[in-house]
């Protein structure tokens, strides 16, 4: 298979190409929920990303999808993706292993807005499997540290065996200057109906907030961690990625708290498929998300009518 991506990654004229894919070795595969693995890639040159933005993985004969780069730009020379195991191509990916091969195109997007956020208060807002994207821009500014003010992280999930990183949640928590909540839906002690008796099949960190078998966090959506916020708004930056119908809520949160706009940045992956803006399939209202996003201010966005009404941002 590495043969084949290498006579791939260029084109006929002896460029490199944006459609074909480059290759990229697996350097470490780690289960870090019951469905998501991060894998640790390598790729000649490196990649040079930035926080926010995603990479076409691919594997010949299994198919092509679009996934968020987890890792900061300064953890190289190494880059991670994490990987929730719901389709043919994820599946594919999760049976592989240390020194396998790739295919990979990217990275795409323009990312989240971190140097226009210097000297501002950071709020992250994920939901599930939103942190993984999230995670890029955290590290990013916990790397340059003195560049932004007060950190704060939300981070709701369905039950605690589903928290992503969650020896990176108590490191961040034990920084100064950062403060961390999480909340589950499900509590432990609970099976995914809300019955007793349930019992993980994913280890939790034994350093997990909460501890190794108990939970003393929240217990809610990840609007019950607004309340106790306190911010200040004219100088606070909100990046938020989660699922569909997280969206609206925490949007009337971050209104209510006072933060401007055009402050609120939401995360969108709409029906991404080549990555180059030449597919179409992401587009809204004439804004290609793969080419101008998947970053977006709610100011921005509210522009975008489609985007409001129909569009689904996801992780």
């Amino acid at each position: 298979m590495s043969a084949l991506l290498e006579e791939t990654a260029l084109s006929q004229n002896g460029r490199e190409s944006i459609y074909l894919p480059r290759l990229a070795r697996i350097a470490s595969v780690e289960q870090v929920t019951r469905a998501e693995k991060v894998f640790e890639l390598e790729q000649e040159g490196g990649l040079g990303h930035r926080p926010g933005q995603f990479v076409e993985v691919s594997a010949p004969g299994v198919g092509e999808a679009p996934i968020s780069l987890c890792s900061s730009p300064a953890e190289g020379p190494g880059f991670r993706i994490c990987v929730r195991r719901v389709g043919t191509l994820t599946t594919y990916l999760h049976g592989l292993g240390q020194g396998d091969w790739v295919g990979l195109r990217g990275p795409f997007g323009r990312g989240f807005p971190m140097e226009e956020a210097e000297g501002m208060d950071l709020l992250f807002v994920a939901g599930g499997i939103g942190m993984a994207p999230l995670r890029s821009a955290i590290r990013h500014a916990l790397d340059r540290r003195d560049r932004y003010g007060e950190i704060t992280v939300l981070y709701g999930a369905r039950t605690l065996w589903d928290l992503l990183f969650q020896g990176d949640l108590v490191s961040w928590s034990e920084q100064a200057g950062v403060r961390v909540l999480t909340t589950v839906d499900i509590p432990p002690g609970k099976d995914l109906t809300g019955q007793e008796g349930a019992t993980p099949s994913v280890w939790p960190d034994e350093r997990a907030i909460g501890g190794k078998w108990c939970w003393t966090g929240r217990v809610g959506v990840i609007t019950t961690l607004f309340p106790d916020l306190k911010l200040n708004p004219e100088r606070t930056v909100a990046l938020v990625v989660g699922p569909p119908v997280m969206y609206r809520f925490v949007l009337l949160e971050l209104l209510g708290k006072g933060i401007p706009e055009k402050q609120i940045v939401f995360s969108i992956e709409r029906r991404m498929k080549c990555g180059v803006g030449k597919c179409g399939h992401c587009q809204i209202n004439g804004t290609y998300v793969c080419q101008e996003g998947p970053a977006f201010s709610y100011a921005r966005l509210g522009r975008l009518w489609e985007a409001v009404e129909r569009a689904a941002p996801v992780a």
